[in-house]
């Protein structure tokens, strides 16, 4: 193992390598670009033996991974906010094919109007989509996700697509202490990938035919019934991934000072760091609170949350994205597997957008809103608007 401290885009880019995949294809956009064009130069220098193919849309992009794997070939590329949008097709014919492609998304807000900055827009976006999602914190988290990403996605019982989420600029661009493993453990941990189906010329085999209505429906009852079986999977590598490395960011989700606490904050992605510097001042202060980190998006860990929110005074979820309508679709979730009139229900919950385009979260904006939420209850309320601009409406 090698310690460096590097750039989270080139962190991802030395792990992916380290997968060995056999094909690679991306489009270049902010705040995606770094991890291919680090990836290019690899395979260029004769460090990756991989075929890297240049392409003209992200669309193309996911086509030729969507190609490449169907042949059997361990594949990845990345993409950010309308790339994945333009994608998003080929994203749902991927995990309907049952191709484990691995993706990793640097999260950037959705246009219009413009901005390159970062929300969880875009991978929200497509969750419904059949891939597993799993939301990282830091860039040590985010290469290890890659090394997970590929265990998961290939175990025969699973066989859907994986993808790592990332914040764009705050973790792509950041520079911080990774610790690289060694290629022989990740050999060890990651063997070659050898699926039971795939196109050849001397068995060949049909993918993705035309289904009527009297099949379509049993493919997706099967997909949904894989996503519940991926949560243990998720579980499973993430304790095997700790015994082979030493490092461990939850499976599902994640708790931090959480056993005795009043009040949990839930949320996901780089928000997590300054959430828990707010927690552990107020911890300081005598206060019991603590963390909840949703790890995975998709699947959704229903159960895991259950029983980490049961029973506390107040939940507060914070989150870079909403459902325009409606409000927070992370807290949408969590708010559904209580009913009003359980005995396990949290005495109250709160919802609070930020984040959104890439506004700074400071601890003193997760404190605000801790203090406002404990104070009076919100269903949907957003942390640091700029209050002048809405006066007299948009």
């Amino acid at each position: 193992m090698v310690r460096k401290i590097i750039e989270g885009s080139r962190a991802v880019a030395e792990f992916v390598t380290m997968c060995r995949p056999n094909v690679i294809s991306a489009y270049p956009i902010t705040p995606q670009t770094h991890i291919v064009e680090n990836l290019a130069q690899i395979v260029a220098d004769g460090d990756l033996k991989a075929e890297f193919v240049n392409v003209e849309s992200e669309h193309s992009a996911a086509s030729v991974v969507l190609g490449a794997s169907a042949t059997g070939a361990r594949t990845y590329t990345a993409t950010t906010s309308q790339g994945l949008l333009l994608m998003l097709e080929v994203l749902y014919n991927i995990a309907g094919l049952r191709l484990p492609v691995s993706l990793t998304c640097a999260n950037r807000a959705i246009s219009s109007p413009i901005n390159i900055w970062n929300d969880h827009q875009d991978a929200v976006t497509a969750r419904d989509s059949g891939w597993i999602q799993i939301f990282v914190e830091n860039n040590q988290e985010a290469g290890d996700a890659q090394i997970q990403a590929y265990k998961i996605g290939e175990d025969k019982e699973i066989m859907l697509p994986v993808m790592v989420c990332m914040d764009g600029f705050v973790l792509t661009h950041a520079y911080e202490p990774v610790d690289i493993p060694d290629q022989k453990d990740v050999d060890k941990f990651l063997p070659p990938y050898k699926p039971e189906y795939y196109l050849t010329p001397k068995q060949p085999l049909t993918f993705g035919a035309m289904v009527g209505p009297e099949r379509y429906m049993e493919t997706r009852y099967l997909m949904q019934e894989t996503m519940e079986k991926a949560k243990s999977k998720i579980e499973e590598v993430a304790s095997d991934f700790k015994s082979a490395f030493g490092r461990h960011y939850g499976g599902l989700i994640d708790k931090y000072q959480a056993s005795d606490a009043d009040t949990l904050v839930v949320g996901m992605g780089s928000m997590l760091g300054t959430i828990k510097d707010a927690v552990d001042k107020l911890r300081s202060q005598g206060k019991k609170i603590g963390v909840i980190k949703v790890r995975s998006f998709r699947p959704f860990p229903r159960e895991q949350l259950y029983e980490a929110l049961k029973g506390a005074k107040n939940v507060i979820v914070f989150e870079k994205a909403l459902s325009l309508g409606k409000g927070g679709i992370l807290y949408s979730e969590i708010r559904s597997l209580f009913d009003s009139k359980s005995r396990n229900a949290p005495s109250s919950f709160s919802n609070f957008i930020l984040g959104l385009g890439g506004r700074d979260i400071t601890q003193n904006s997760v404190l605000g809103a801790i203090e406002r939420a404990e104070k009076q209850p919100t269903e949907l309320d957003f942390v640091d608007l700029d209050r002048e601009l809405l006066i007299g409406g948009y």
